[in-house]
Formats: C-alpha cells, structure tokens, sequence
C-alpha cells in the first residue's frame, strides 16, 4: 500500500540530549518523516520538546501524546497550548487524556477522579478559550472565572483525545478532532474504528524493536507491557479487546507479588501482536497493517536494541518504503 500522508515519530529520542536534538529534527525530515511527537509520563515535560522542534525545524508537524488532564490547572494548559501554536502556527496537534492513578495520584499528589468527567471538562474548556473567548465555566471538575487569553493564537490547534474504551472513543469522535491510540495491535484498530467511524483521525504509538532476534525482542517486550497492561486502565482496555483470558495469568501473578511468573505467563502471541519487531523489511509491513486499517498517522517508538537508532530510524522511514 501506499505510505500514509503524515508518518510520525516519538522524541525524545533515548540516549540524545534535547540540546543535540537539532540535527536529528532536520534528519528526519530528509527521511520523509512529517511529524515528531512527544509525551509526558517520567521524562522530560510533553511541552519542551516540541518548542525545541519549533524554532529549529520549521518543516515538521509537531504533536504531544499525551498531557493529563489533572496536571496543570486549565488556564495554565490552555497558556501552554497557545505557546505552542504561537511558535508553529497550523502545525501542532495538542492531545489530551486522562493519564492514570500512578502518574496522577502517586506522583503528582492529585486526586485522580472521574477522569472521563475531568477530560470532558477540560475539552470544553480548552476549545472556547483557545478561541479566544473570555471563559467562565463551572464544571463537575472544576471553575474558571474570568479567564481570556492575553495573546491571541493565529490557527487554533486541534485537539485529539487518548481513548482507550468506547466512552472515550465516542468523546473523541463526537466533540474532538481526533483520537490517540497507544498498546493495540493493527487488527485492534479495526475494533477500534467500529466506534469512531472511518472518518475519524487516528494516531497511534507504535512500539517497533528492530531487531531479528525474537528472544530478545520477546524479552524486552514482556518487560514493557507488564508494565503497562498491569495499569487498570489500560487492563480495562485489553479486557474490551477481548485479550483478557490471554493476559489473565499475567494480571493474577503481578496482583499476587510474583513479577518473575508474570513476565513469563505473557503469551509470545500478544507479545508479536503489540511489539513490532524483526527485520527492518518485517517491521515496515508490519507498521503498513496498522495505516490500512485506520491509523492516520503512526508514531513509530524506536527501541533500539541491539541496532544503532539512527540507522533504524533511516531504515524505518517513509524514504526507505
């Protein structure tokens, strides 16, 4: 199949100082890559990132996957947004989830409740007072009295929401521009699209491990999603995907304190379903299996074992296909 129109990337990249980031950004545009994303779990902020892409780097689309929507206050993240639009105007794609209780609650010290409730809320808030509108707004999860953005934006981003399960997934669809995906394998985006319609822009982050060893790349995957999948809203997630008596013995030994029987029980089935990996040829079909099933732009995230990241970033870019 044809490549899809916009083919993204994860930044930071692993092991490169966002100061010798500057270089890379100008890489992968000679790549055919159109886009770099960023997140915000433990590492650098979903914000920093992006800015650096900016002002370096005019030609690429930039996007963050994702920020909470428990972390800032809402004027702060709508101040946030607009500084990112401002610096590359038409060109930032802002995406917005709940995130979860352990980076919330564990290390953030707020409360994480009704997260569909806070998320809804924070999408009607961001909408009117990226507008440019003066917004007050009392909500379920909060109130804004009085707050208009000083500056105004020249091309209001859109917004995409991280959706996991249908209710999510409908909120996307219906009220936001787009939906980000991230732990699904390509046949699950099709589950997926049953919900939102064939109209709906999807993004994805997909893990690819470029590498021929499968026990290696086994290895290394069990490790990423016992840490992932055991996050009850991402366990919710694959229950609904219908992956749940398949990762059942893996929740039962991490909920019993046996992390050792947890990584072992993950079948190697779901493990080459949701780690791309094998040869760079391997991997590059496997990504084209997610864009013909949906995913409008995939948002490859590289872990380079065992091969040198700037060749499988070459390799993996639309330029090689």
């Amino acid at each position: 199949m044809t490549a899809p129109h916009r083919f993204g990337i994860t930044i930071p990249f692993d092991g490169v100082p966002l100061a010798d980031h500057e270089a890379w950004f100008h890489r992968l545009v000679d790549l055919g890559y159109s886009d770099v994303w960023s997140a915000e779990v433990d590492g650098v902020d979903g914000f920093t990132p992006l800015a650096l892409a900016a002002a370096w780097e005019p030609r690429l689309n930039l996007g963050v996957a994702i920020v909470p929507a428990f972390t800032r206050g809402p004027a702060l993240l709508a101040q946030q947004i607009a500084g990112i639009a401002e610096a590359a105007p038409g060109r930032f794609t802002f995406g917005l989830g709940a995130s979860s209780q352990v980076i919330v609650e564990r290390w953030n010290g707020i409360a994480f409740t009704e997260p569909y409730q806070r998320v809804k809320d924070t999408l009607t808030f961001l909408k009117a007072a990226l507008s440019g509108e003066k917004v007050d707004m009392e909500c379920p999860s909060f109130t804004v009295r009085g707050f208009k953005l000083a500056r105004p934006i020249p091309e209001v981003p859109k917004i995409y929401l991280a959706a996991l399960r249908p209710g999510m997934l409908r909120l996307a669809a219906n009220h936001a521009d787009g939906a980000i995906l991230n732990w699904l394998s390509a046949e699950d985006v099709r589950t997926v699209v049953d919900v939102v319609g064939e109209d709906t822009p999807l993004t994805a982050r997909i893990f690819v491990l470029p590498t021929e060893d499968r026990d290696l790349a086994r290895m290394v995957g069990r490790r990423m999603i016992t840490a992932y999948l055991n996050v009850e809203a991402y366990a919710q997630f694959h229950r609904w995907l219908g992956r749940g008596p398949a990762l059942e013995p893996m929740w039962e030994a991490w909920a019993a304190g046996d992390r050792k029987k947890a990584l072992e029980v993950i079948p190697d089935e779901v493990v080459d379903a949701l780690i791309v990996h094998g040869s760079f040829a391997e991997c590059r079909a496997h990504i084209a299996r997610y864009v013909a099933n949906g995913i409008s732009v995939p948002n490859l995230a590289v872990i380079p074992f065992g091969v040198d990241l700037a060749e499988a970033v070459a390799a993996l870019a639309p330029a090689a296909r």
